[in-house]
């Protein structure tokens, strides 16, 4: 089958994070001709809707020969919800003239089918190819790729060199690949105070004006000036949220929430400690969930393979960039040299994700020559 059916089959599965079941069977179904040994396990033991929640992944590896070097597709199958409003359904794959209509079209189902179309037209003899294959990145990702990578360390699975098919492309397929990403830490500040009467305030401690003060001096921090690959980390403040029903009642607390992304000159204990250093200072308190840590590839073999590869098929240089959020590649790149690219994203997320049918083929041919020149010795 094409890139294009192989899409629509994937498409056409029901799998808003977590996704299980129905996705990875058409998967499944789909490498298992190809000659791949395929490993499906579900990791998570909470409630539906917790972070907690099971959560399906699938390592699929065809294995070359003894001493080859081993080459890794990895992605996503599960999707945000589609929302309303949508011109077809969702879920029911639509051509209609040069674009194909769906949940998933370019992030990330149209990829993997590029994936699944490429290593068709890839020997076996060639090397080693894997798919890591998780369904939950759109989610709280606690039980989706860093599983895989614990399935991985345990069997002595190790790949030589992994592509994230995330849409990195921006105006036209090929146009930017991603070498690395920025790091994310969410901060949660709370100031405790004492409730009273607005006409006592000797009797209370209104906690809002250290809050404002705090989120002053956090507002006009500046943490760095960019590197050479990233940008300057930028701190915004995101919620702000005092619980407070009475107009002439001094609250009892006051909260924020903060979003740091961040270069490769922090890391996300240095901005934990600094930001808590803040927060005690104003008599608060601040808990600190880190995303991912920053990461980068540098330029070289791997980066310039996939120049080649994009030049060859399109006629144009990839930019390398770092830019945009986060993606799985912040847990990938313990395991190996990492870098993401993928189809267009301007409709990620969006009502009527679509994706050009054309990009589907040229981008089978782009990750066919990436996986061979990355397997050769």
């Amino acid at each position: 089958m094409s890139a294009l059916d192989l899409a629509k089959q994937l498409m056409a599965a029901h799998s808003v994070t977590p996704a299980r079941g129905q996705v990875f069977d058409a998967m499944e179904a789909m490498l298992t001709p190809l000659g791949f040994e395929v490993t499906r396990f579900t990791r998570g033991e909470g409630e539906q809707g917790t972070p907690e929640e099971a959560v399906e992944n699938l390592f699929a590896i065809r294995r070359g020969p003894a001493g080859s070097r081993h080459f890794a597709f990895a992605g996503h199958l599960d999707v945000v919800p589609p929302g309303d409003g949508w011109i077809s359904d969702a879920f029911e794959p639509e051509e209609r003239g040069e674009l194909l209509y769906g949940r998933g079209a370019v992030d990330m189902k149209g990829s993997i089918a590029c994936m699944v179309d490429a290593v068709a037209n890839v020997p076996a003899e060639a090397g080693t190819i894997s798919f890591i294959i998780t369904g939950d990145e759109e989610g709280p990702a606690l039980h989706g790729t860093r599983a895989l990578i614990d399935y991985m360390k345990a069997e002595g699975i190790r790949p030589d060199l992994c592509l994230v098919g995330e849409p990195t492309s921006v105006n036209r397929l090929g146009d930017m690949m991603k070498i690395g990403r920025r790091g994310s830490v969410n901060i949660w500040l709370e100031v405790q105070g004492t409730q009273g009467h607005v006409a006592y305030p000797h009797l209370a401690d209104n906690p809002i004006p250290k809050l404002v003060a705090m989120l002053a001096e956090l507002d006009a921090l500046v943490l760095d000036e960019g590197t050479d690959w990233f940008q300057p980390s930028n701190l915004e403040i995101t919620e702000i949220d005092i619980p407070n029903h009475a107009h002439n009642v001094i609250p009892a607390r006051a909260k924020a929430r903060l979003s740091i992304r961040f270069n490769d000159t922090h890391s996300g204990a240095s901005l934990s400690e600094k930001i808590g250093a803040i927060a005690e200072k104003h008599g608060g308190t601040a808990l600190p969930i880190i995303s991912g840590e920053p990461f980068l590839t540098p330029p070289g073999e791997f980066s310039d393979i996939i120049a080649g590869a994009v030049k060859a098929e399109t006629g144009i240089d990839p930019e390398p960039s770092t830019t945009g959020g986060t993606s799985d590649a912040r847990f990938l790149r313990a395991v190996c040299p990492v870098i993401e690219f993928g189809l267009c994203n301007a409709t990620m997320h969006k009502r009527d994700e679509a994706v050009a049918i054309e990009d589907l083929s040229t981008l089978s041919r782009i990750y066919a020559r990436i996986a061979k020149d990355a397997l050769a010795p």
